[in-house]
């Protein structure tokens, strides 16, 4: 294997990995497609974004680690067709260079950090939740039903001296966790949280961050009803039917918690990112579940040191290629804790749109 040319940069080091790894044959970005989609679909488009010079888009940690597979041997090239072998069938000298190209590939990525592992872990991940502009952020949260306020006495009467804000507020889990994550990862931003009913006019044309379901979040029933997406959720509220998430594509199906003896074992979440349909220079982010343990579950997915990076890096491999994408995923309870869903596990997915090729 002939080295390529020094590159600077990650765009740069890629070209070059394609154009000058094998003398006399040159890698296109077709054949990269080709092998890289036998494990996730891959395009021309998307690989010529990661090479641009002038507007590159940053190729998440698992399409490097195919580079550095596919680049490691020459058996990727030979035979029939492009491929990408296994860390098991390579050789040791082809692990070697393996290790040797990913780690250099790695730390040409943005935002990468050598460091002390210990600094490194605590480093707030910069990754969807780090929105591209300086523009103002706004969670919103739904206002607790006034019967369950006025069941917690004097806190949430704002006559009284231990009057407290956020005891009207649902889903005061997933507000705490996601705030300061997001106020982390966007230090020049304006970032607000606000009630559905405290929001005016002009809340509504900035990135969106809402928390909660249709039931109490009336913000999150309406942005639903605006986006393209195939997937309803159906109201507790309700009683003449059953709860859930309701997928309406290729037929309908219906995706609901499991409670045994009023336990929740296991509730059943939705993560959705796309335009805000009121200002389509901006973002709309959801995440709901059908209990609250389901909301914090779906936030704990992008901001746990454990799993962020890499359900980060599987949904923004969807969103550059759709621009839009919403995941319906389980979130394991146990003993009432709230685990984190991982979402590169096939079995905690039960729907995606649009539909993802793994």
């Amino acid at each position: 294997m002939h080295p390529p040319s020094p590159a600077s940069d990650l765009p740069s080091r890629l070209r070059a990995l394609r154009e000058e790894t094998w003398p006399g044959r040159v890698v296109t970005q077709a054949h990269l497609a080709e092998a890289f989609s036998r494990e996730r679909s891959a395009s021309v488009p998307l690989i010529s974004s990661w090479e641009s010079t002038t507007s590159p888009r940053v190729p998440p940690a698992n399409r490097l680690e195919q580079y550095a597979r596919f680049f490691a041997t020459r058996r990727s090239i030979e035979g029939n067709g492009h491929r990408l072998l296994s860390l098991a069938e390579l050789t040791a000298a082809e692990r070697a260079g393996y290790d040797e190209l990913l780690a250099s590939l790695t730390a040409l990525r943005p935002g990468q950090r050598v460091a002390h592992p210990v600094a490194a872990t605590a480093e707030p991940s910069r990754g969807l939740w780090q929105f591209p502009d300086p523009y103002d952020i706004v969670i919103v949260c739904a206002r607790l039903p006034r019967d369950l306020v006025h069941s917690m006495g004097s806190y949430t009467d704002p006559n009284d001296p231990d009057y407290v804000d956020l005891y009207t507020y649902a889903d005061p889990d997933a507000l705490i966790e996601l705030f300061g994550h997001i106020r982390a990862v966007n230090s020049v931003s304006h970032v607000d949280f606000k009630r559905a009913d405290q929001l005016d006019r002009d809340d509504y044309t900035k990135h969106l961050v809402l928390l909660g379901g249709v039931d109490w979040n009336g913000v999150t029933r309406e942005l639903l009803s605006r986006v393209d997406v195939p997937v309803e959720q159906i109201t507790r509220l309700r009683t003449d039917e059953p709860s859930g998430f309701e997928v309406t594509e290729n037929g309908r199906r219906m995706y609901s918690p499991t409670v045994h003896s009023g336990r929740l074992l296991e509730d059943v979440a939705h993560f959705y990112r796309g335009q805000n349909p009121f200002n389509m220079a901006r973002t709309v982010t959801i995440c709901n579940g059908m209990f609250g343990r389901g909301t914090y579950g779906a936030v704990r997915a992008l901001t746990d040191v454990k799993f962020r990076e890499r359900n980060d890096d599987y949904a923004r491999d969807q969103l550059d290629r759709h621009g839009a994408y919403s995941l319906l995923m389980r979130v394991q309870v146990v003993d009432g804790e709230v685990l984190t869903p991982d979402w590169t596990v096939a079995e905690t997915r039960l729907h995606e749109w649009p539909e993802a090729t793994t």
